[in-house]
């Protein structure tokens, strides 16, 4: 009986502790950069110093970086003196996805014509934001996005909703085409390009509190296209082979982002931080693992195999961007950036340079 009694019951095991997501290397262990492009990544993240002059993390260290001279000796001793680097991991692997971003230029109107029948909206005028954080501080960064229906506060609608009977926003421009809307809600800025040359820049505003979900994902699961063959140009190969199926394909995601007008410029789309992405240097990022503003060291690879090793900031986020190594590189405007961007599917490594003495981030479930 006591033989069998231990059967039955045997002595609880300790759980297997998760394993770390920063794990503290030597600056020795990271890949070697060369001068221009450590030049260059400095500056990109440097460039948002005005915006973290006050944050408790960076503000010292961006105070500091301001007397740095700009050669290549004087930043690597900075950066040696004054961060200390983390290799970012994912259940113990230290590999994970890098892609792409672009800001796409695509073809429209100010006012509604027979070929531009595709409304890009603003933030609609109904639609009710509440920050959670505002009450459950444990929830920092969760919004709930809805509609009032009397006193009763509703999910706003999905994007095939949206998509079918319009939205109650202003309406900023026009554009030709649905998977041009998608396109540019993916990437979460673009210009739209007017008939007399004129090109409108518009930016993520807000969106209408449903996770985003990948068109190319359903695509895979439809046997439409294999996996390895998912790009952005191969879904508009098929959106325009299969304009019935489209609103099928868009419906797939019920995410829908509104946007906002912005100044033309010659400078970058501005990201989640607020500031000008800078190609090739800036990166979106979770932020529930890297917060915003942070100088990380990336080793990957361009779709050709060309390596692509570099500092980036972390200086935006998107829906699509998440988990512990993985990032968004910002490949910069126009048709070729897209072309990059879209077959950006690299095996890639992250290191976080995190300010020395400075408790490591929370990372948040």
């Amino acid at each position: 009986m006591l033989l069998a009694s231990c059967e039955k019951n045997p002595a609880p095991t300790a759980p297997t502790p998760k394993p770390p997501t920063y794990v503290s290397v030597d600056w020795s262990a990271l890949p070697a950069v060369s001068d221009a492009d450590l030049l260059a990544g400095f500056s990109a993240w440097s460039s948002a110093c005005t915006r973290l002059a006050k944050d408790p993390v960076w503000g010292a260290t961006c105070s500091a970086a301001s007397q740095v001279q700009a050669n290549a000796p004087a930043v690597r001793a900075f950066l040696q003196q004054n961060l200390q680097a983390y290799s970012l991991r994912s259940g113990g692997n230290d590999k994970g996805l890098i892609t792409g971003y672009y800001e796409p230029v695509y073809p429209g109107s100010l006012q509604r014509t027979e070929r531009d029948t595709v409304p890009v909206y603003g933030v609609p005028d109904d639609l009710i934001i509440v920050n959670l954080d505002s009450i459950y501080p444990e929830l920092k960064g969760k919004r709930l996005r809805g509609r009032l229906e009397g006193r009763v506060l509703k999910p706003y609608d999905d994007a095939a909703t949206i998509q079918g009977k319009g939205a109650n926003a202003p309406v900023l421009a026009w554009l030709s085409n649905q998977i041009d809307l998608q396109f540019l809600q993916i990437q979460g800025s673009g210009r739209i390009r007017l008939d007399n040359g004129r090109q409108v820049r518009i930016a993520y505003a807000d969106q209408n509190g449903y996770p985003y979900k990948p068109v190319g994902r359903w695509l895979v699961e439809q046997g439409q296209l294999k996996k390895e063959e998912v790009s952005m140009g191969k879904i508009r190969d098929w959106a325009l082979a299969n304009p019935q199926r489209l609103p099928e394909m868009l419906a797939s995601n019920p995410s829908y982002v509104f946007f906002t007008t912005r100044p033309d410029s010659n400078e970058g789309p501005r990201g989640s931080l607020n500031v000008p992405l800078t190609t090739g240097y800036s990166v979106a990022i979770d932020r529930k693992v890297i917060p915003l503003g942070s100088l990380l060291w990336l080793n990957t690879t361009r779709p050709d195999g060309t390596a692509v090793v570099r500092p980036v900031a972390a200086q935006d986020t998107g829906g699509a961007i998440a988990g512990e190594v993985r990032a968004d590189l910002f490949w910069g405007t126009g048709d070729q950036a897209g072309e990059l961007a879209g077959n950006m599917k690299q095996q890639g490594q992250i290191w976080l340079l995190w300010p020395k003495g400075m408790a490591l981030p929370p990372v948040q479930p």
